[in-house]
């Protein structure tokens, strides 16, 4: 798979991510089933989703600048080393997952976070241009 198509795929996740986090913040989705179930207020939930939206935008931002990268041909080994850190950053939610007392986010938040930690460690390899 082209890294600009794993790219897209990524953004794509994050989006998916940002709309769940949206809908924890209006309370769409009950906070008590997110978060490893561990939030015991609205005030913590406002404060873990205002934070998890900010990464998230971040994490969009970093994509985006990514793929334009790949599609002019430039490299940069600070940006790698980003994306490599936000492999780690997802392979440790992961594991967070792992604990999660709802089924729902222990599966579903799992699989989710392991092929983003799996996605950003293959995007952040090396370009080899001709």
């Amino acid at each position: 798979m082209k890294k600009t198509s794993t790219l897209t795929i990524m953004l794509l996740i994050t989006e998916l991510l940002l709309i769940l986090h949206f809908s924890i913040l209006f309370g769409l989705i009950p906070y008590d089933q997110v978060w490893a179930g561990r939030l015991k207020s609205v005030e913590e939930m406002y404060q873990f989703e205002t934070v998890s939206i900010l990464i998230n935008v971040f994490i969009m931002i970093v994509l985006f600048v990514k793929r334009r990268m790949v599609k002019q041909q430039k490299q940069s080994k600070w940006m790698n080393y980003l994306l490599k850190g936000l492999g780690v950053f997802f392979a440790l939610n992961t594991i967070g997952n792992l604990f999660a007392e709802s089924k729902l986010e222990l599966i579903l938040g799992t699989a989710v976070t392991l092929t983003l930690s799996v996605l950003f460690f293959k995007v952040s390899k090396k370009e080899k241009y001709s």
